[in-house]
């Protein structure tokens, strides 16, 4: 088990995750549960967490920002976790996890036998049964419903009820990760009554997706969207014992450094989520707390900006940003050129050092595929685009006729480089636009940039990012031990466009059949080092490509909780409330 990082920072330092060998191929993690206090349910009083980023639904099955899925969590559960090793955890509805050797995985790794604890219900009271995992699979699987999780059932060639407690997922062909469908986040189970007239084009609109009826420790008492979502026992909780905490207040809003104050300063909170506060700053008020313990563990998360290859002209109406149209200088001839110009100008290192404290809550990278080192590519570090090189970058733009003007914007057949560059509101994230607008204003693009409220950057609305209507934008997201699913993101089947409600996850309709191959390679691969191999080539094909610029490594749990504030277990994995039922505190 992971410890806080306590002010010392003893422990920000950690380097990827070790190699589990064969994760996420079939084993159970031994870190299911940390070891819990003595408490009896509703014990404790309220418990109070603060996301500076305010979710905005309540389903993970249209939700497309970590803040909305975090907030789910506590409602909705898959059938099991990731757990802290890279293998799954039997804390969700699965009663144990399947394996070969249990007879739960069969030996050709093509079907998967789940079996649901006895006796479970939903916060309504009424049983959860196999049909309610069925039904979610076909939510996830309908094009028309556009859940963006749907490629979890890429490959998946049946789901069906044995019996009222038992599934059988079975695969048209062998996997590497039999636990492709129901474990982690994007993989919770839907309750087929509440949903099962939220099928299609008017999934998204659905109002369920705002009083989503669960099986987790909590069940929703009143949700204001994009404010705060307030929680009380769910009586029916499987584990009697459990939850501690009577009520949960999960409030939105803010920033990363008022987060940060409330727990290291005032303890107002209890639980404060992803403190992206620079360095130096961030350091001052861990260090001396009486209030707060800092939480922090490497991971597979990316802070990266990405390129959009379609063309985000307003001008174009409904077309605009839509795959059939072509960005008018990251694509076509000169589109890979003036990419690689891009990237060679961008100082991740700065970024990495000043703002991320480099190990504090991050640090630089060139890599999208992170986490475990037997899939961290080395290739990278000798490619041009990963070195940091202003005079490299103007001669390329030189030799292939790309020429300033006098306004020092560089224009070739009257296009112009300019760019507009997107990110949420956030300090530190406003700072690192800062020192990549002057980096690549010095190779003569003209950037304008815009920050937007994460509650609107992370939705379906005109300026969120999946509908992408500038040409370059700026996030974090990170693998889970299922490479395969992650790596899927950048296939074609998943562009991101009008016809799917944007709820895709290729973003920067980026389309490449040589990428696509290869992560069909992966579907099929069972062989643990073929596929960290193949991922590797995923990755390298990515970097050259210039789809994405990754920035740094940081950390999936760089939070800070109070002190008395006990049960967490840091994942670099699974959503940061994977283990919530198991929280407590301390007098």
């Amino acid at each position: 088990m992971a410890l806080a990082v306590t002010a010392s920072i003893a422990l920000a330092a950690c380097t990827n995750t070790p190699s589990t060998g064969t994760s996420p191929s079939p084993g159970v993690s031994a870190s299911a549960s940390p070891a819990a206090g003595t408490f009896t349910r509703g014990q404790g009083g309220e418990l109070k967490i603060l996301y500076w980023q305010a979710p905005t639904i309540l389903n993970t099955h249209q939700a497309t920002g970590t803040k909305d899925y975090d907030a789910s969590r506590l409602i909705q559960e898959p059938l099991a976790s990731w757990g802290v090793d890279g293998k799954p955890a039997a804390n969700g509805l699965a009663k144990e996890i399947p394996t070969v050797a249990n007879g739960g995985v069969s030996s050709d790794f093509t079907t998967v036998t789940w079996k649901l604890i006895d006796g479970l219900k939903w916060s309504d009271g009424t049983a959860v049964t196999a049909d309610d995992v069925v039904f979610t699979s076909k939510y996830m699987a309908d094009e028309a419903t556009a859940d963006p999780n749907s490629d979890f059932m890429t490959g998946v060639k049946s789901v069906v009820a044995t019996n009222p407690t038992t599934v059988t997922v079975t695969y048209s062909a062998p996997t590497a990760n039999p636990y492709q469908f129901g474990t982690g986040g994007g993989n919770e189970i839907l309750q087929k009554a509440q949903f099962e007239k939220c099928l299609g084009a008017k999934a998204s609109e659905c109002p369920e997706n705002l009083k989503t009826i669960g099986t987790g420790p909590y069940k929703l008492t009143e949700f204001k969207s994009g404010d705060v979502v307030t929680y009380e026992i769910n009586t029916n909780y499987r584990d009697a014992k459990k939850p501690f905490f009577k009520t949960v207040q999960f409030k939105g809003g803010g920033d990363a450094l008022s987060a940060a104050r409330a727990v290291f300063q005032t303890g107002d909170v209890d639980y404060g989520w992803n403190l992206q506060v620079e360095a130096p700053v961030l350091k001052s008020l861990i260090q001396g707390s009486t209030k707060g313990d800092y939480l922090g563990k490497a991971s597979s998360n990316v802070e990266r900006v990405n390129v959009n290859f379609a063309n985000p002209d307003p001008a174009l109406g409904d077309q605009r940003s839509e795959p059939t149209t072509k960005h008018p200088f990251f694509n076509g001839p000169d589109g890979l050129i003036v990419r690689q110009a891009l990237a060679m100008a961008t100082d991740r290192a700065t970024i990495g050092d000043q703002l991320y404290g480099n190990g504090l809550t991050g640090t630089s990278t060139c890599n999208q595929l992170l986490g475990n080192d037997d899939w961290t590519s080395k290739n990278t570090a000798s490619m041009s685009v990963c070195k940091f090189d202003v005079a490299a970058a103007n001669k390329l733009l030189d030799d292939n006729g790309w020429a300033k003007g006098s306004d020092g914007v560089r224009a070739k057949g009257g296009i112009k480089l300019s760019v507009l560059f997107a990110t949420t509101v956030n300090t530190l994230r406003q700072k690192e636009q800062d020192i990549l607008k002057a980096n690549w204003e010095a190779i003569g693009f003209k950037v304008e940039l815009r920050s937007i409220s994460a509650g609107v950057f992370f939705s379906n609305a005109a300026d969120g990012a999946n509908r992408f209507y500038y040409d370059l934008s700026m996030f974090t997201n990170g693998s889970t031990p299922d490479i395969t699913g992650y790596m899927a993101g950048w296939t074609t089947k998943q562009i991101a466009q009008k016809s799917n409600n944007w709820n895709q996850n290729n973003y920067h309709r980026y389309s490449n059949p040589a990428y696509d191959a290869i992560v069909e390679q992966m579907r099929t691969t069972t062989d643990q080092t073929k596929l960290n191999q193949l991922g590797i080539q995923a990755n390298d094909i990515l970097i050259k490509d210039v789809v994405v610029i990754p920035l740094v490594n940081r950390f999936q749990v760089a939070s800070g909780k109070s002190k008395t504030l006990q049960g967490t277990n840091l994942n670099p994995w699974d959503s940061e409330m994977w283990n919530i039922a198991d929280w407590y505190k301390t007098p």
